[in-house]
């Protein structure tokens, strides 16, 4: 592994922090290495605070050595005004010579104007450093910024003969989560949640299960609350209209008399495509991620319309002999873990 690499991986370790705080900004990581030896990193703050490159700059002791450095930062430096000022000045300010970059940012405010700033400032630039590790760890805001939508993850949970769900006699009269998945898998989720920038599920899951969706057995942020509830059916005291997290509705009901007012509401057609929709609205509210956690038909719909990237599927030990049907899919198996007496299965759409 070259000097390069081994900064840069450096600098994607600390980016992996903004993970879930972020969020619709890329989690970044920035490195600062004088004569071989690291005198500065930092990673993108919570949003609308300091990115990378700036609080890696904060960082060094003696500015003096910024002009003889390198800066290694995973994503290229932006060269717009937003919350913040553009990191591009300030690399340029400080007359960093040399600026190794994972890969360029999309977004079409950067998309390339950040290193040409550089190099029209003097700054040697060199791109593609671990290139595709960087890819991966910047997958949410490649993925929202290249194809106008959020990175999706499929969760589910499924007996050992491949049921989401047992017969309605198996389960409790009240509404509630009927548990496939142990403890440390159950964990495993709440620590998903807390990554990513929004929650989604359909109408059934709720009056079925009455879910939180929210982080309880994990510490970090709670996601938005996306529900799909064509004809407004849940009423009453289910736990996603308490108001305690951001919640947002798609339904076919477009009275806002019928509307709670601390809930926004988004007016879908059901007759055509549903994912598509949901993914244009989620598109235009900055959400970058979302992990979608049942019921069946909805993971099915996401599927069969192709609106997936990945999808985490847990296999408990018990068996149902009948049951729903846990979704189908075709994907890349990525990985296989154990969680315990739990097997979890991550895919990718290939």
């Amino acid at each position: 592994m070259s000097i390069d690499s081994i900064y840069m991986e450096r600098a994607l370790q600390l980016a992996k922090n903004g993970l879930g705080y972020t969020a619709p900004n890329p989690m970044v990581g920035a490195v600062i290495v004088h004569d071989n030896c690291l005198i500065g990193e930092g990673y993108t703050s919570t949003y609308g605070g300091p990115h990378a490159e700036v609080n890696a700059i904060n960082s060094v002791k003696d500015k003096g050595l910024l002009s003889k450095a390198t800066l290694y930062v995973t994503l290229e430096p932006c060269s717009h005004h937003g919350k913040t000022p553009p990191c591009a000045d300030l690399i340029v300010k400080h007359k960093i010579p040399r600026v190794v970059i994972g890969i360029l940012d999309p977004h079409d405010k950067v998309a390339g104007k950040g290193v040409k700033q550089l190099k029209n400032a003097g700054c040697k630039v060199i791109l593609g450093i671990l290139e595709k590790e960087c890819m991966e760890h910047h997958k949410r805001f490649l993925t929202f910024h290249q194809k106008q939508r959020p990175y999706i993850i499929l969760k589910w949970a499924q007996s050992n003969d491949g049921y989401i769900a047992p017969e309605k006699d198996k389960r409790s009269i009240t509404a509630q989560p009927y548990w496939i998945s142990n403890h440390y898998s159950k964990q495993l989720v709440h620590k998903w949640r807390s990554q990513e920038q929004a929650i989604l599920v359909g109408a059934k899951t709720v009056l079925d299960d009455n879910p939180k969706l929210n982080v309880r057995q994990w510490s970090g942020k709670s996601p938005i609350r996306i529900i799909i509830d064509r004809n407004l059916g849940i009423k009453g005291n289910y736990h996603v209209l308490d108001q305690s997290v951001r919640t947002i509705i798609f339904t076919h009901i477009n009275d806002n008399s019928l509307w709670l007012s601390a809930i926004e509401y988004e007016v879908i057609d059901f007759s055509k495509n549903i994912p598509q929709q949901i993914c244009n609205a989620l598109y235009k509210y900055n959400i970058t991620s979302v992990l979608i956690e049942g019921g069946a038909k909805t993971l099915q719909s996401f599927i069969d319309y192709d609106f997936w990237d990945e999808a985490r599927i847990i296999t408990g030990q018990n068996s149902f002999g009948d049951g729903l049907k846990s979704p189908h899919l075709s994907g890349k198996l990525n990985r296989t873990a154990q969680v315990e007496t739990d097997v979890l299965n991550i895919y990718n759409n290939d």
